[in-house]
């Protein structure tokens, strides 16, 4: 199949895969937990009941670290009381007025809530422990621009357990690679229209170092919230969000919006809970009652599709009319899957295909299944771009083949039967896992032998192909191809001048 990329390339003036917006969490593991807070104390022989005692002195050590970044910038912090004010609305003045030179942008304070512990005496068992409450504290966003990462901040709260936020951006970290690597570029906001060697910037991209990432991390903790050496522990970093983008950058807007349209309305209409799953690797268990389904927004720059499954997203829009970019985006990278070792209760081992631990050396392993799940999206919206092709074999398909001297008639996409049964190949767990006889018995209601005529019929107009040494079927490229041009058609010809 051939891929937009390919079809428009002379019109296009690079593609670009990396990360986008990365969220990442600061914890203290032995803290993190009610009953770890607990240990903490009696080893430390402080009273449960003196726990507001206790930690009263880190709220003011970091309020008066924060004071003291904020003098030695000249800075005032900023404090905000309106929850729907924007941040960013704010930083971005602020970066006007400065200069984006590396350095402290601004502080913002902010009323937030906040996980923490509450002293509690259980009259039944006679013991005294800490209990997981949430509350209300005052938060610093500390807004930086740092040589290695780019814009960001860190969100450091003043009351314990001090969990830390800190949001970067993976274009600004390459950025900060193709600078040391002399490669030149330009940019627009959080995307590059400029590189001087696309090849070698993705393979920068590719290869972002997790332990340079790791170090900077523990550079924010020790200058934002140093009151975590009290405890003479150290911050374990996890992935709260990641999204993953791959840029298509056109040299003119014109040649992108002559097919954004299409692609936008083609996709409304024809992209089911089951290609979801595809996209992201999954088949659609039946048993899942999480949230899947399409999206459709209109903003100022243009128009965004988004499709969700649970925590994960799949996102097309245009970005400055210029830029067509397919965005996943996770907020539990435990969605996915890789190879390796997983250590069992009894305390053996095996590598085993697993879900993504949630540590930020998780990236590595999460950027393949990111990237394969924008080009499994990208393989879909070509398919049904490429008009003429996919016209031609349409009408291949609806026309009559003979095989070993038998007949085998083409489909009729006004039947009720054969698009039912053209719908029912390109569902998602048959795309990756293939499908048998019986599963289309259960699917359609037909008879085993009914079903071994079809699946003739549909590799004799090379739709589908079995798999070696079994009795699995996969669809063909060209199959997916026809049945995607078929469907659309349906959506967005038939149905509507039928309403009409």
């Amino acid at each position: 199949m051939e891929l937009l990329t390919e079809t428009y390339k002379g019109k296009i003036a690079l593609v670009l895969s990396c990360y986008d917006r990365l969220i990442l969490t600061g914890t203290m593991p032995e803290i993190s937990y009610s009953q770890g807070m607990t240990s903490y104390m009696y080893n430390n022989e402080v009273k449960i009941f003196d726990y507001q005692r206790f930690a009263e002195p880190f709220k003011d050590a970091i309020r008066a670290n924060a004071e003291r970044i904020a003098k030695e910038h000249g800075i005032e912090i900023e404090f905000i009381r309106k929850s729907g004010l924007r941040k960013e609305s704010i930083v971005s003045e602020k970066i006007k007025q400065r200069g984006d030179h590396p350095g402290i942008v601004h502080i913002i304070s902010a009323m937030e809530g906040c996980n923490t512990y509450k002293p509690w005496h259980d009259k039944t068992t006679g013991k005294t422990f800490l209990k997981s409450d949430q509350s209300k504290c005052l938060h610093y966003y500390f807004y930086f621009i740092d040589p290695q990462v780019g814009l960001g901040y860190v969100r450091v709260p003043t009351w314990c357990p001090f969990r830390l936020q800190v949001y970067i951006n993976g274009h600004n970290l390459l950025a900060a690679e193709l600078k040391k690597a002399g490669i030149k570029y330009t940019m627009i906001d959080n995307a590059f229209d400029y590189i001087e060697h696309v090849d070698r910037a993705q393979e920068l991209s590719d290869n972002i170092s997790m332990e340079k990432l790791h170090r900077k991390l523990d550079e924010f903790a020790w200058q934002f919230c140093p009151v975590y050496k009290d405890f003479n522990l150290r911050y374990h970093w996890s992935v709260m969000q990641a999204e993953y983008a791959t840029d298509i950058v056109f040299k003119k807007q014109d040649d992108l919006q002559l097919i954004y349209d299409e692609l936008i309305a083609t996709a409304i209409h024809t992209v089911k809970p089951e290609n979801i799953a595809t996209f992201l690797g999954h088949k659609l268990d039946p048993r899942y009652q999480g949230e899947v389904g399409n999206n459709y927004h209109v903003r100022i720059e243009g128009s965004r599709i988004k499709h969700t499954m649970g925590s994960v997203s799949i996102k097309m829009y245009d970005k400055f009319s210029k830029i067509l970019r397919i965005e996943t985006t996770s907020n539990d990278i435990s969605f996915f899957k890789h190879f390796r070792e997983v250590v069992h209760r009894d305390g053996s081992t095996s590598y085993e295909m697993a879900p993504l631990k949630k540590n930020i050396y998780s990236l590595s392993f999460l950027t393949d299944n990111l990237k394969a799940s924008n080009k499994r999206y990208l393989e879909f919206i070509s398919a049904f771009d490429n008009k003429e092709v996919g016209r031609k074999r349409l009408e291949k398909i609806t026309e009559s083949k003979i095989d070993n001297n038998r007949n085998y008639k083409g489909f009729n996409f006004f039947s009720a039967d054969d698009l039912a049964i053209l719908i029912a190949i390109t569902r998602g767990e048959f795309n990756i896992n293939g499908f048998r006889n019986k599963n289309l018995q259960k699917l359609l209601g037909f008879t085993g032998s009914k079903i071994s005529r079809l699946i003739k019929r549909l590799k004799v107009h090379g739709l589908i192909k079995k798999a070696n040494d079994s009795y699995k079927y996969y669809m063909t490229k060209i199959g997916k191809e026809t049945i995607i041009m078929a469907e659309k058609i349906k959506e967005l010809v038939l149905v509507p001048a039928y309403c009409y």
